[in-house]
């Protein structure tokens, strides 16, 4: 009897260390799937800088949205001030940034996407790593109800949000947060590009599951806001 159970028992080990494995590799497959894809390439951004343009007085009188853009692309000098006026680090000793975010949790993720492909912005590095090839401006474009100025600009930066990173310390509220946040960074961003010389329009009005197919995202980034950024049509 007693080799009979141990038979069993091992039997029954196996079958638990089996099962086991089994939802292992499902739970990896599918974290697996909700990562964005390892970059193409990294590259490391000029660092900003911070007493060039014009004053912050000035930078509002001057702000309005505009939807058509020259040909003109936009410097890495340029791209690289609009990236940090979102989402830069501005203490380098305690990592905080340049938009407020609650319990400095930061749930925004900021793409660019220009015609050289998809790109995600690393504060940490201030690099813009590339997870795409291809111009993806007019899918988004098509994405966001048509409208030309996202096909049209040279540059078309996405701010997304996880508010699972909110969740645990601020439970209902963290949706609310996050939104907040998307439009402290988006202020910044329209308010760098005036400083520059440079023009955008926020865009709220699209398709956000569309969208994120568009941009191949993982499921907890949602797409709030598109902002094309470029010189003014002349």
């Amino acid at each position: 009897m007693a080799k009979g159970w141990t038979g069993w028992s091992m039997f029954a080990l196996a079958m638990v260390l089996v099962c086991a494995g089994l939802v292992l590799w499902l739970t990896l497959g599918f974290e697996k799937q909700d990562h964005a894809h390892p970059p193409l390439q990294v590259n490391r951004l000029p660092e900003p800088a911070k007493s060039a343009g014009m004053s912050l007085a000035e930078a509002l009188a001057r702000r309005r949205s505009h939807r058509e853009f020259s040909g003109q692309p936009l410097t890495q000098d340029q791209i690289a001030a609009l990236c940090w006026a979102a989402q830069g680090i501005s203490d380098l000793v305690q990592g905080f940034r340049t938009t407020p975010s609650a319990g400095a949790l930061y749930p925004l993720t900021v793409f660019i996407i220009d015609p050289d492909g998809l790109h995600e912005y690393e504060p940490k590095g201030h690099v813009l790593k590339k997870l795409q090839a291809g111009d993806l401006r007019r899918p988004l474009q098509a994405a966001a109800l048509d409208q030309p100025a996202v096909g049209a600009a040279p540059v078309c930066m996405v701010l997304t949000m996880d508010v699972s990173r909110l969740a645990s310390r601020y439970g209902a509220r963290a949706e609310r947060y996050s939104l907040l946040e998307v439009g402290h960074a988006a202020q910044n961003v329209l308010l760098q590009a005036t400083a520059l010389g440079l023009v955008g329009v926020p865009i709220a009005a699209l398709d956000e599951s569309q969208a994120a197919k568009v941009l191949h995202l993982p499921s907890r980034l949602q797409v709030v806001y598109l902002i094309p950024l470029g010189h003014p049509a002349k």
